[in-house]
């Protein structure tokens, strides 16, 4: 039996646990995960100092090692992720729907756990609590697989995680960090059939297509975010520069973040040097089409490649549009489906935007970022998919479960 295997057999034989452990035992273990984060959080700083030497020792870039950075605050909101998800209403056994045939048979649709979740995740070690706290409050093991840059801070969390999970009487086994992060461990992953239900690949495109293009579980899309504003010729231009600020600097390296700004002819020549002005404090480099280096001399040349990338860095396309109707299509050429903004004060324009722009999150007057879980008042998500199957959107709890029909009878035969 290989190291993957092996995992994923403890996880298969500990899943019935938590699959029928009632709302109070998971939330009584939940809080107890919180509560050994904090108590531990010297430990898990000292073990997060070393991924962060380890990672630029080998040139990592600042945009990814911010993403890999624990602080004293960011423990403490997974500690708070970690309670918000107890909180929240537990799925599991939920009724969806009900009704009685006309034979008398009466059939009730109810959530059900999906079983064993697999997450393959990059250097953002808060992903393993996250995971861990979705997953086991909707009644899945999980099987957590983070990036090499992360090792240390992931297996301190999910060692921390697992003695707090025993103490409340549950198997440690609902939760496995794979240890081994190289590409051989990852393949084996993607072809647990028999033993993981779903797997989910959170992170960048490279990632997120080596696993679709190679998995033989069931794979759910999530991630890639190239998020645009439209600043919109009716546009407040306070407004616009609030929100594009927020949304390009706020956190330059998660999915939510914008790379591209589209703003109207008519607002371009008094707006764009004002918004260059804004985030050149942050040292935002630009990438733009001929009409916007005209205004802006500094912007680099944008073509095909800018258009179409998702920076997670401090860096900007833009392009000058004649419309709602050029910024629509222009969307819809270089969307990844996440994210998608238009500032307005025109409701026609804004209803036009909301119905045209196929995204999962399709935003009026406000910044790309709030697609969180947290913001949506999910708790902790898993992802954000971008897929149409069968979830779209931050993924929390219920998109963690599936549905069982539940049928009664009395002697019916057909």
């Amino acid at each position: 039996m290989t190291y993957i295997e092996d995992l994923a057999v403890r996880a298969k034989t500990a899943k019935s646990a938590i699959a029928n452990a009632s709302t109070r035992e998971k939330n009584r273990c939940l809080l107890a995960m919180a509560d050994a984060i904090r108590e531990e959080r010297a430990y898990l700083l000292e073990q997060n100092a070393l991924d962060l030497q380890s990672g630029r020792e080998t040139g990592m870039k600042e945009g990814l090692l911010d993403r890999l950075t624990l602080t004293e605050e960011r423990l403490e909101g997974i500690c708070s992720g970690l309670r918000q998800v107890a909180a929240l209403e537990d799925p599991v056994g939920v009724i969806d729907g009900g009704w009685v045939r006309p034979n008398g048979l009466r059939i009730v649709k109810t959530r059900v756990p999906l079983g064993v979740v697999g997450i393959i995740y990059e250097s953002r070690p808060n992903v393993t609590a996250d995971a861990a706290a979705l997953c086991l409050k909707s009644g899945n093991a999980c099987i957590l697989r983070g990036g090499k840059e992360a090792l240390c801070s992931n297996r301190a969390l999910a060692e921390v995680m697992r003695r707090a999970i025993a103490r409340t009487g549950l198997p440690a086994d609902i939760l496995q960090l794979v240890e081994d992060p190289s590409r051989e461990t990852a393949a084996a992953m993607m072809r647990l059939n028999g033993y993981l239900d779903v797997l989910i690949p959170r992170g960048g495109a490279g990632l997120i297509r080596t696993v679709v293009q190679n998995a033989t579980v069931p794979v759910i899309e999530t991630g890639v975010g190239n998020c645009h504003i439209y600043v919109e010729k009716t546009a407040d231009p306070q407004m616009a520069l609030e929100i594009l600020d927020n949304a390009k600097t706020s956190r330059v390296s998660v999915c939510n973040a914008a790379e591209s700004l589209l703003i109207d002819e008519e607002l371009a020549a008094g707006l764009l040097p004002v918004m260059k002005a804004r985030l050149d404090r942050c040292g935002v480099t630009w990438y733009g089409c001929p009409r916007t280096r005209k205004i802006l001399p500094e912007a680099l040349p944008a073509g095909e490649e800018e258009y179409g990338r998702e920076f997670l860095d401090y860096a900007l396309s833009c392009r000058v549009v004649s419309g709602v109707q050029e910024a629509i299509a222009h969307i819809a050429r270089y969307s990844t489906g996440h994210s998608e903004a238009i500032v307005t004060n025109d409701l026609s324009a804004a209803e036009r935007f909301l119905n045209e722009v196929d995204a999962a999150a399709v935003y009026v007057n406000a910044s790309t970022r709030f697609t969180d879980g947290g913001e949506f008042g999910f708790g902790a998500e898993i992802g954000i998919s971008t897929q149409k199957l069968h979830a779209r959107g931050p993924m929390g709890l219920r998109e963690l479960t599936t549905v069982k029909y539940k049928i009664y009878g009395n002697g019916q035969i057909r």
